[in-house]
Order: C-alpha cells, then sequence, then structure tokens
C-alpha cells in the first residue's frame, strides 16, 4: 500500500466524522435534485426551452453545484482545521510531503464526489425520468476536470487561509459568485454576451457546459475543457505552492 493510498483511506475514515461536512459535501446536492424535480412544473415541457423540462436542464448545474460545496465550503474548511488544530504540525515530523497530503484529499474527495454523482444521474433516471447522457465519456472527462478544478481551488483557499472558520467564509463568498456564473440563478443560454463570456472563463460556467454538451451527445467544446483545465493546473500549483503546515 503506498502512502498516498493510505492517507487517501485515513482521511475517509476522519472526514465521516464530521456529519455536517458530510451532508454538504455528498448529501445537499441529491436533496437539492430531490426538491427541485417534485415541482410540478420543473418536470412540464418549456416552450422557451425547445420543449424542454427545466429538470432536463438544471441536473448538469446540480451535480456542478455538489461539486463546488464540497470543494469551497466542506474540503477547503477540514484542511484547514487540520491546520488549525495542529494535526498538520505533526504529520510534518513524519515523511509525508506536501504533495502527498493535497494529493490524498483531492483523492478522497474524487471519489467521493463521483459517487455522489452517479445516485445523482440514477434518481433524477428513475425518479423524473431524466435522460441519461448521450456521451458517456465526454460527460466523464467533463466531470473529472470539473471536480479538479474546484478541488484545487478549495485547497488553495485551506492553503491561504488562517483558520478554518476564515477558510469557510473565504469560500462561501468563493462560491456565490461561480454558483451564478454556473447557472444556478440565470441559466447560461439566458445570460448576456457579456455574462455569458465572464461564466466561459470561470470553472464553474465551463464545467457546466461541458456537462450540457456531453448530456445532448456532443463533445465539449475545446475552450471549456481548456478552461477547467487551466484552474486545476494553475490553482493546484499555487495550492501546493503556499502550503503551510502551521
Amino acid at each position: 500500500m503506498t502512502a498516498l493510498h493510505r492517507l487517501t483511506v485515513s482521511e475517509t475514515r476522519l472526514f465521516f466524522r464530521e456529519p455536517i461536512g458530510v451532508f454538504f459535501a455528498v448529501a445537499f446536492a441529491p436533496l437539492l435534485l430531490v426538491v427541485l424535480g417534485s415541482v410540478p412544473s420543473m418536470r412540464q415541457p418549456d416552450p422557451d426551452l425547445g420543449g424542454a423540462r427545466v429538470i432536463d436542464l438544471y441536473l448538469p448545474i446540480i451535480v456542478a453545484i455538489g461539486i463546488a460545496l464540497f470543494a469551497l465550503t466542506g474540503l477547503s474548511q477540514l484542511f484547514a482545521t487540520y491546520r488549525e488544530n495542529g494535526v498538520l504540525r505533526r504529520l510534518r515530523t513524519t515523511p509525508v510531503r506536501p504533495g502527498e497530503m493535497i494529493g490524498a484529499q483531492l483523492l478522497m474527495a474524487t471519489i467521493l464526489s463521483v459517487l455522489t454523482m452517479l445516485v445523482m444521474v440514477a434518481v433524477a433516471r428513475l425518479a423524473f425520468d431524466v435522460d441519461l447522457p448521450r456521451l458517456v465519456p465526454a460527460y466523464l472527462i467533463s466531470y473529472l476536470l470539473l471536480a479538479l478544478a474546484l478541488f484545487a481551488v478549495g485547497m488553495l483557499v485551506a492553503a491561504l487561509a488562517p483558520t478554518g472558520r476564515s477558510a469557510g467564509a473565504v469560500g462561501s463568498i468563493v462560491f456565490f459568485p461561480l454558483a451564478f456564473f454556473g447557472g444556478l440563478w440565470v441559466p447560461r443560454a439566458a445570460m448576456n454576451d457579456v455574462l455569458r463570456t465572464i461564466s466561459d472563463l470561470t470553472p464553474l460556467g465551463a464545467g457546466v457546459q461541458s456537462l450540457q454538451d456531453a448530456t445532448a451527445g456532443h463533445w465539449p467544446q475545446p475552450l471549456h475543457l481548456a478552461v477547467t483545465l487551466g484552474w486545476a493546473i494553475v490553482a493546484g500549483v499555487l495550492a501546493s505552492r503556499y502550503f503551510r503546515w502551521e
């Protein structure tokens, strides 16, 4: 068993000891899906959407919001709390390197978020008759790139924030504009050109559009894939660069 594997298993066990964090990371998005899907108007064809239903449009958005919540209000706060409580200081005396610690957190978060996404897709299909993604490979690639980008941003927040509480506050501040440009309140299709251009350059906006394209059976646009990949690389490098044990 490699050091990364051992760290990932250990971090997963510790993560499930925090019920509030678990709720927002893995339960809130599926619950939001059920609530929205239970509204009759969400399941009715909408002429403004070309006959599609709102719930069909919102599934990729809710999937992306679930990742963002995990990254910005769960993962970032958890990691910063480790530093605040001296957990990272004690780990400093071991052979564990910063990259391995960050890698274990990202791997744990990615695995749990993928499982949550699969649950949401299954619930949407079985309970609300939402079509499954037509281009599965493109959907998975888009999802993983989006997850890595948002988790890297979350780890960057954790690396810079001095305490767990401040990490949670900063994460929440970052979450709301990202959620807006991801289409949570105003769908991307209803945005004007300026807002849509900004949305294209944000990880959530680019990720949501990639998921929607894959769901419709199209390969995501290279721009959107490049944006999510770019955020993952830049934020990940910065998180590693500003990593602090205490």
